[in-house]
């Protein structure tokens, strides 16, 4: 069920990051959502180093490293 609701959230997270940076012009909304993304994704890194080491299949093990890399994409992103 976890690996079900993760699942779930990383997709919203990126249909939400897309719509945004298609749809919006830079605003202060749209920037408070973006940093509300990066801080999920730091979230759900923290959360899956914890415990998808715990699990021999390695995809699980290098998600925290791509959860970090996607939340400073979209930070340098917001930042230039």
């Amino acid at each position: 069920m976890e690996w079900i609701i993760e699942g779930i959230s990383l997709v919203f997270i990126g249909v939400l990051t897309i719509l945004i940076a298609i749809t919006d012009s830079p605003s202060n909304l749209s920037r408070y959502i973006y940093m509300t993304i990066i801080v999920m994704l730091v979230t759900l890194s923290i959360v899956s180093f914890f415990t998808g080491f715990r699990v021999k299949f390695l995809p699980y093990k290098i998600c925290p490293v791509i959860f970090l890399t996607s939340a400073i994409l979209i930070l340098l992103g917001l930042l230039c």
